[in-house]
């Protein structure tokens, strides 16, 4: 079972104005659920437990867009660092998939794959590693694993910052789990609405009013 960091149902958060918020975004978040500096953290030790797991061995790192750009590049970049600096290391060749399964606030029903003929090129790899922002109802990775099946690669593992608690979930989990985070819409760090919300640092929740706002 993968560890994860919890984060309640109950959880407050944190105040706005405790931290350093984008100003067009100020009246569009109703708490800043997880910090930055506490996304990072999670994030390096991720790194130490996947090299502690797989070092030595050769690992294609496939990033999922666009979500999982800025997890993908901090992990990475923790791996990198502990590829230098400790004494198991792992081999890293970088892969990309983009995947759309939301519209407005809901998961639709269905995913699309942009990029899925190019998944050939992974065929027979090693260890297979991709990297998601975050698993909701679990259909897009379920998916994406079932594309990746049919390349044969040796071995798949998947982490993904966030882990979603939702009825609507259809039970997989990640081998490696950021956080576990309550059924709310998150956006910021790199987790968007309708490709808003990129570029805030922190994870945050979503206000009505900004569903509303910036709706297609």
């Amino acid at each position: 079972m993968a560890s994860y960091l919890q984060i309640a149902d109950d959880e407050k958060g944190h105040e706005l104005d405790l931290f350093c918020i984008p100003r067009h975004y100020e009246n569009d978040l109703d708490k800043v659920i997880i910090p930055h500096g506490l996304i990072m953290d999670r994030t390096e030790r991720l790194a130490r437990d996947i090299i502690q797991d797989m070092g030595g061995h050769h690992i294609v790192a496939l990033c999922v867009l666009k979500g999982g750009y800025k997890f993908f590049a901090d992990l990475l970049d923790y791996i990198k660092a502990l590829n230098q600096n400790s004494d198991k290391s792992v081999p890293l060749t970088v892969d990309f998939i983009r995947v759309k399964s939301y519209c407005n606030d809901k998961s639709t029903n269905s995913v699309k794959v942009i990029g899925g003929d190019e998944l050939s090129n992974l065929r027979g790899k090693h260890f297979l590693f991709g990297l998601q922002d975050i698993v909701e109802t679990g259909r897009t990775m379920q998916t994406l694993l079932s594309l990746l099946g049919e390349c044969h690669p040796k071995m798949v593992k998947v982490v993904s910052l966030l882990v979603k608690r939702t009825p609507r979930s259809s039970g997989y989990r990640p081998d490696y789990i950021g956080f576990e985070v309550p059924d709310a819409f998150l956006v910021g760090y790199a987790l968007d609405y309708n490709e808003y919300f990129r570029d805030l640092s922190h994870i945050c929740i979503l206000n009505d009013g900004a569903k509303e706002k910036y709706k297609v």
